[in-house]
């Protein structure tokens, strides 16, 4: 399989890029929040792969990050879900983003991605759930998507003290704006929660 290539960008026309390897131009499919960050043109760039050979071709998919790539390579375990329709979904919503939606139980955040209906929604979240927690975490911990957000950190936290995700929610965003964090978002929310 191959797992990573780099190169310099011969071609880019979303979702599709090529990268020439020592004169092998690979072909490859990557999801807009890829294509965002890819430098121009004839410059280098290095990116993790994940191959998918179907009767028909071999398509090789590209992700700037390693959650992304993870995130590619759950979905496309959940059934009635692709390669095209976690692709679509890594293009309209980002990996926290995502894993904020099926913490939430959010359907209508879901089927606002091109190509996500109700019923696939639904499944997404059913099927992602138990997939998103940290396979090292000790049980009762909930998810957190790597390389999350201060927020996110402190959502987990907050329902893994057995706050609902709509008090968690509530508690978090009472804290208000700023930069502030894991341990400060918590510290606020809990004192908010204790003044009420």
């Amino acid at each position: 399989m191959i797992g990573s290539v780099r190169g310099r960008i011969a071609s880019k026309t979303p979702p599709q890029l090529m990268v020439d390897v020592g004169g092998l131009g690979y072909e490859l499919e990557a999801p807009m929040s890829t294509f965002f960050n890819l430098p121009g043109v004839g410059e280098e760039v290095s990116l993790l792969t994940h191959l998918v050979v179907r009767e028909d071709a071999h398509i090789l998919y590209a992700f700037a990050t390693e959650a992304e790539r993870r995130l590619f390579r759950s979905l496309i375990k959940v059934s009635g879900v692709g390669p095209k329709i976690a692709l679509a979904l890594l293009s309209g919503i980002s990996v926290e983003a995502f894993s904020r939606c099926v913490l939430n139980e959010d359907i209508t955040a879901l089927t606002k991605v091109p190509g996500i209906g109700r019923k696939t929604a639904e499944r997404l979240i059913v099927e992602m759930r138990d997939r998103l927690k940290d396979p090292e975490a000790p049980p009762g911990v909930a998810p957190v998507a790597v390389g999350a957000s201060p927020e996110t950190e402190a959502y987990g936290a907050l329902i893994a003290l057995g706050y609902r995700p709509a008090e968690a929610t509530r508690l978090l965003k009472a804290v208000g704006p700023g930069t502030h964090s894991t341990e400060e978002l918590i510290r606020r929310a809990l004192q908010g929660a204790s003044r009420e």
